[in-house]
């Protein structure tokens, strides 16, 4: 089963019911026992990094996913749950995030996205709201059937900057480039929300799940009806 980590945070039942739309077994759970007998683990989630590590905490979450990691268990971030895998963020303040990987959380604000430019807006908008597109960084197997400045749906006023830029898979513009998501070995996260996003988006899904369950059974909904890539040592 693809346990979906519930901390009381985000719409958790649109994730749940995009794998579904695909045939994949999935379910929310807040139990850490739970998600210790996961096939794949997802972390999704919006809204303020520091009440969603306590949460995670206050559950042991936090470390039941640690351990599903390092065991090798396919795990998918989104949105939040690509945030809280870096090790702080600077909202209110600086507070720690789970540390999988090195480099922080920042804002969208000021100069730093101010591009020489008189089409530049004085303002930049924040939250980065509605649909924008993805510019590949890489190749990696979950978008090998997405095609390059694809669209997505985004709702955010942070994202990660990773120590290495090695784990860029995607950047997205607004107002200069931005990370958009990662990946290393089993773990790929998003900023962007694929289960919003569609067809498109439910491409992601499949890729991520197929390895474990074989190709959708609902490839008309976005899903593709050819065998899917696997992950990498796989």
């Amino acid at each position: 089963m693809i346990q979906i980590i519930d901390y009381g945070m985000g719409n958790l039942r649109s994730v749940e019911k995009a794998f579904h739309s695909l045939g994949y077994p999935a379910t929310t759970t807040n139990a850490a026992a739970v998600v210790r007998t996961a096939d794949a683990v997802v972390l999704p989630g919006v809204g303020a990094f520091a009440r969603a590590m306590e949460a995670l905490a206050a559950k042991n979450l936090d470390t039941a996913m640690l351990w599903a990691i390092e065991r090798g268990k396919p795990f998918l971030g989104i949105c939040l749950g690509l945030q809280l895998l870096f090790e702080a963020s600077e909202e209110f303040e600086h507070r720690r995030g789970l540390g999988i990987f090195k480099g922080k959380v920042v804002r969208f604000s000021g100069p730093r996205f101010q591009r020489p430019s008189a089409e530049q807006p004085a303002e930049l908008r924040v939250p980065h709201m509605g649909w924008n597109s993805i510019r590949k960084y890489r190749e990696v197997p979950l978008l090998s059937t997405v095609p390059d400045r694809a669209m997505f749906y985004f709702v955010h006023s942070y994202y990660p900057v990773p120590e290495d830029p090695r784990l860029i898979v995607t950047v997205t513009d607004h107002g200069g480039e931005f990370c958009s998501s990662v990946q290393q070995d089993h773990i790929f996260a998003c900023q962007f929300h694929p289960e919003k996003s569609g067809p498109v988006g439910l491409r992601i899904l499949e890729q991520f799940a197929a390895p474990l369950y074989g190709p959708a059974t609902h490839p008309e909904q976005g899903g593709r009806p050819d065998a899917p890539r696997p992950w990498p040592g796989r």
